[in-house]
């Protein structure tokens, strides 16, 4: 007897939330872990408005940009380049070659995945490397809190199939929101 294929298709998501418990129970996450959670690469800290600004923008350059769950590199190729050379004096290499780079740095601007996103703001006037590195680790512990893996991390998070930009902004205003109440200059009656 011949057997079908079956096609597996990813069940739909609830809308994902992350309510005031969750971000509570990432607080004692966060203060159970073995490395500070506020200290990035240049072993200084950075204060939760300085972290909740990084996920903040990075929301904007979603907005902005799109996003994608996976980062893909799909530039729509528009120049020519022969696979000989030997018909191409040196001027035509050179056209072709500067034509090649202008379609490469031109307007094109895909979508971004999260973690694309979260380091393209990190070179900005709203983050740097550690910026970066803490909001990456706050979304982390986030997830995990909601999860309840202490495995889990943001970027698969983010990449699974089904996931939806909806889900992905909630993440990042959570994470802005758990940086403000329970980063370092928050004040006690904001994680009370």
């Amino acid at each position: 007897m011949p057997t079908t294929p079956t096609t597996i298709q990813a069940a739909p998501t609830a809308a994902v939330t992350f309510t005031d418990e969750t971000l509570h129970k990432a607080a004692g996450l966060a203060a159970d872990s073995y490395r500070p959670l506020w200290t990035g690469p240049s072993g200084e800290e950075s204060s939760g408005e300085a972290v909740a600004r990084h996920l903040d923008a990075t929301r904007a350059l979603l907005d902005q940009r799109g996003w994608t769950h996976l980062y893909r590199y799909d530039t729509p190729a528009t120049a020519h380049i022969p696979a000989d050379d030997t018909g191409m004096t040196v001027k035509d290499m050179l056209r072709a070659l500067l034509r090649l780079v202008r379609d490469e740095t031109a307007a094109h601007t895909p979508p971004l995945a999260l973690n694309t996103a979260l380091r393209e703001v990190g070179t900005t006037d709203d983050g740097d490397t550690d910026t970066d590195y803490i909001a990456m680790s706050v979304l982390d512990v986030v997830v995990q809190a909601r999860t309840g893996s202490d495995t889990a991390r943001c970027t698969p998070w983010s990449e699974r199939q089904g996931r939806t930009y909806e889900d992905i902004t909630t993440l990042l205003t959570a994470g802005a929101r758990f940086a403000r109440t329970y980063g370092p200059g928050a004040t006690e009656a904001n994680a009370a």
